[in-house]
């Protein structure tokens, strides 16, 4: 670690770390993040943290001042309307744009900023919207108020040319490569478009051309000088009339937002959780004056209106454009909040920001670069910087990539986020809300796209390969506050995780014992015969289970195991992965006496539930992990129990033993080597017969531990059984058993057998 962290600073000192600000990275990263001790956050293009001084220097301005509605003129109203008002020429000059060129609006985000300029944008079937693209789904949908005012759309690819550094503002040293035109409505006329691109049409028509500032996909920048080529119609769009340019620069603007004095675009759109983390669900509209003059907003709300009569067509809006446009109470609360927001960005300054976050992406792109398998194949598939052939191509602190086998097949990007989440790394999969970028970079085209679709693939499930090809990918981003280790630690994570290891067992798996303690308290010596250990009934999903010498089998298994779940109020299934204190509910079947008795160690009542008890008057359907099923309902006298009964979980530390129950078996088997269930096929227990329907999928379920009642999870044992025992993006231990309740060579189905301890097994690998 220091050796490279050495070699890091070598090369990165001077950029790394905020030299010349009052605090340094680890000294900001100890005081203000304690929260992050143990993990790496790496989703600062998804939203980035706010610090613990920034949080309170907001509750101690909510705490210190009264801040009132400023939709009127008393003391607190104006003391918020104050707020506002420097808010919003904080925000212009963090753009650099003069209050007296452009306004600021109030939005809920990014996306309602986009929104508002598409649904008040003045359309005609002359118009054009043409977008870039690497564009986020918030830009693609302003299409929509296009398409049906029946203007044309269009989607370009930018390229930029090799001498970009060298920029003089020609447009030569842009290629601009046009896709198929969209149009909607059907009295357009045929002429208006020839061999795929538009003729020359007259009028004063007016058209918007759409970009990021950096591409929230492969993180790479888009060089602003576009703006002025666009505007100044020195890119030639073969379409007559004015060109207005919108900047999406929600990604971009927390490390290098566009200089409006330099670049003035017509609309730009941020959302200020990306560039300081709070307040969340607030963002800006950028515009400026001559094109807010041409929204026209057909909805009046509270605030946007001068005079209105209720019962006739009267209305009068306001001339003042930020009132025009924000509908009703704006966010006061969340506006009063950013000036604290600012503070800490004002300390460290842009520039150094976008430093310090570039100097931590390169030194980790470079070393994914140079990782590689056994047999020389890389492992890492970057796409962006990698995938241009312009040399010195700009690209902010982000990494998309996807993860290669040694034998050249892809990693899911779901194996890669649930194995980092093991590790203590937040990052994120799938393709970012940016469809083009994701097609354009991993080589998907129209016909895989719907086929992938009609495949079952949505966004944000766990579809990741399909066919051969990833559906996404993995993209780690830095912020502000980011530091070496966690790019130290994330390399880590892909060396042990992903590079090919040495030694492997016949069976497919990787071999690594010495890092688990798996214990076995009864015997430390080899056992020459198989036989069945012990026996565990498990009534109810995810509780407790109680240990049997002898259990009657039934036709799904054995008797009453699993068949009880606990529901939540939104119809959810409730397993210890959502709720881990279900681990602490003991339970106990009496067969005897035909009652489940269930108990809590929040609970001074035992809860008792008959066997024998029909509730035919209680049934309903339930989903269950995507399946339907007619199940019984209890009253509210069982419902009330067992909510409870559900306490607080703890967090551990320390290393905690591992033994055959944090698996919760039903069936635990001595005397056979280390996985050799692994390739049985079948197995006798005593008469009864067994098939295996293979390895059991494991999930954090088993690093839940009991200790006095209390529910501690630590990172165990699934971290180390990833390392070794991953097969196809799952970590299998154990195999899962079908009863076979009707013998070869029977029709009927046999009744009454028993399992019991000590009973011989009698595997079969055929």
């Amino acid at each position: 670690m220091e050796v490279s962290k050495e070699e890091f600073l070598r090369q990165f000192g001077g950029d790394y770390g905020y030299p010349g600000a009052p605090k340094g990275v680890d000294e900001m990263r100890a005081a203000e993040f304690k929260r992050l001790e143990g993990m790496a956050y790496l989703d600062h293009a998804g939203a980035t943290l706010y610090s613990e001084a920034q949080m309170a220097d907001v509750l101690k301005d909510l705490a210190s001042n009264v801040y009132g509605n400023p939709h009127s003129q008393s003391d607190s109203s104006m003391a918020a309307s104050d707020l506002v008002t420097a808010a919003r020429h904080q925000v212009l000059k963090y753009f650099n744009a003069s209050p007296r060129e452009y306004k600021c609006i109030f939005t809920s985000g990014a996306t309602a900023a986009l929104k508002l300029v598409g649904e008040c944008f003045p359309w005609s079937r002359e118009s054009c919207y043409m977008y870039t693209m690497e564009n986020h789904n918030s830009v693609l949908g302003i299409r929509e108020y296009a398409l049906s005012k029946g203007a044309t759309v269009l989607a370009v690819d930018v390229e930029e040319g090799a001498d970009l550094a060298k920029d003089n503002g020609s447009y030569s040293l842009y290629k601009i490569s046009r896709r198929t035109n969209q149009r909607r409505s059907k009295d357009v006329l045929s002429h208006n478009c020839q061999n795929g691109s538009l003729s020359d049409i007259s009028g004063n028509n007016w058209n918007i051309f759409a970009f990021p500032s950096e591409c929230n996909f492969s993180g790479q920048k888009f060089s602003l000088s576009l703006v002025k080529l666009i505007k100044e119609g020195k890119i030639p769009l073969q379409q007559q009339g004015k060109w207005m340019v919108l900047i999406d620069a929600a990604k971009g603007c927390a490390t290098e937002p566009p200089n409006l004095t330099v670049y003035p675009a017509d609309f730009v759109v941020c959302s200020f959780y990306k560039i300081f983390g709070y307040p969340t669900g607030l963002g800006a509209l950028i515009v400026k004056n001559e094109a807010a003059n041409l929204l026209n907003k057909t909805y009046f709300s509270g605030g946007t209106v001068a005079a209105s009569i209720a019962d006739i067509d009267f209305v009068q809006k306001r001339k003042n454009i930020e009132q025009v446009l924000e509908d009703g109470t704006i966010s006061f609360l969340n506006i009063a909040s950013l000036r604290h927001g600012f503070k800490i960005i004002e300390m460290l300054t842009t520039s150094a920001i976008e430093r310090h976050t570039t100097s931590l992406a390169t030194y980790v792109r470079n070393k994914m670069l140079d990782l590689k398998h056994s047999n020389e194949i890389n492992v890492c598939t970057i796409y962006g910087q990698q995938y241009s052939k312009v040399e010195g191509l700009k690209m902010g602190p982000t990494i998309t990539f996807n993860l290669k086998r040694e034998d050249g097949s892809w990693f899911g990007y779901r194996e890669v986020e649930k194995l980092a989440s093991l590790f203590g790394i937040h990052l994120r999969t799938g393709c970012f809300c940016n469809p083009g970028a994701c097609a354009k970079y991993l080589g998907l085209s129209h016909s895989d796209l719907v086929s992938n679709f009609e495949a079952g693939h949505v966004c944000w499930d766990d579809n990741d390969i399909i066919n051969g090809k990833p559906t996404g990918a993995v993209r780690i981003s830095f912020g502000y506050m980011s530091t070496f280790e966690d790019a130290e630690k994330f390399l880590k994570f892909l060396q042990s995780s992903f590079v090919s290891l040495p030694v492997q067992f016949n069976n497919g798996y990787m071999l690594n014992l010495n890092s688990l303690n798996l214990i076995d308290n009864s015997s430390q010596k080899a056992v020459s015969d198989i036989h069945l250990k012990s026996i565990t009934i498990y009534p109810v999903k995810s509780c407790q289970g109680f240990s049997v010498k002898s259990w009657p089998l039934t036709t799904g298994g054995l008797m009453y195991d699993r068949e009880w779940l606990l529901q939540g109020s939104g119809g959810e299934i409730l397993t210890q992965k959502k709720v881990p204190e279900l681990g602490s509910i003991r339970t106990l079947i009496d067969l005897e006496l035909g009652k489940l008795f269930i108990e809590s160690p929040t609970r001074r009542d035992k809860l008792q539930l008959s066997l024998l008890e029909s509730l035919a008057d209680l049934s309903e359907e339930v989903d269950v992990f995507g399946q339907r099923y007619e199940v019984q309902s209890y009253d509210d006298r069982v419902n009330t129990w067992f909510s409870e009964a559900i306490g607080r979980k703890g967090d551990c530390k320390q290393k905690l033993p591992v033994d055959a129950m944090r698996f919760r078996p039903n069936l635990v088997i001595s005397g056979s080597s280390p996985y050799s269930e692994d390739n049985w096929k079948k197995l006798r227990i005593g008469e009864a017969c067994f098939t295996s329907m293979g390895g059991c999928n494991r999930c954090q379920m088993i690093n839940l531990h009991q200790d006095s009642g209390q529910v501690l999870k630590s990172k165990e044992p699934l971290a180390t059984l990833a390392s070794y025992r991953r097969k196809k993006g799952k970590i299998l231990f154990g195999i899962l058993l079908n009863y076979e309740d009707i013998m070869e060579g029977e029709n009927e189905t046999i009744a009454g057998r028993w399992l019991q301890v000590g009973q011989q097994v009698y595997p079969s690998t055929e």
